[in-house]
């Protein structure tokens, strides 16, 4: 930045600091789950989302439902569904009531496997936010997030729980 550059207002800074602590800890995430585990941080949101599916009313999520809850385009997301039904982590199949619908479903062997992650993820996570913590532009928002829904963690393995 030079003198002649003008001064980021509130906003800006903010969606900057939001963007890099998201960065660091994306990527700390990436690289403990690939590394342990073969999992990119989108593999990991896909199969902990439809973990969370259930069996009553309006239970299990559409392709196009899980695109939008793992921020991606509905052709990114089908692809990324592929790759994991390729890999025998989940699989597809028709709604029972609308045959032109297309659920996505975890199965054993994903099951297993974010399991396994899942306390990987855990970790990474709170080694990456305290890392985070000791950066003063980043400590605030890490204070934040650290408070968000009362501090309780949102990880939860059963199948029961509604999204």
């Amino acid at each position: 930045m030079t003198v002649t550059d003008p001064v980021p207002d509130a906003l800006t800074q903010g969606w900057y600091v939001l963007s890099l602590l998201h960065g660091r800890i994306e990527g700390c995430l990436e690289g403990q789950l690939r590394t342990h585990h073969g999992l990119s941080v989108r593999d990991y949101s896909l199969l902990d989302v439809l973990s969370r599916q259930h069996d009553g009313e309006g239970g299990h999520l559409q392709v196009r439902q899980i695109a939008d809850i793992v921020v991606l385009s509905q052709s990114a997301t089908s692809r990324l569904v592929t790759r994991l039904e390729d890999r025998g982590l989940l699989e597809r199949y028709l709604c029972p009531t609308d045959r032109r619908g297309i659920y996505t479903d975890v199965t054993e062997a994903g099951w297993k496997l974010l399991e396994e992650a899942r306390a990987t993820y855990n970790a990474a996570l709170h080694v990456a936010m305290k890392e985070a913590a000791r950066d003063p532009e980043l400590a605030l928002l890490v204070r934040v997030v650290e408070n968000l829904q009362g501090g309780r963690s949102q990880c939860s393995a059963t199948r029961t729980q509604p999204l």
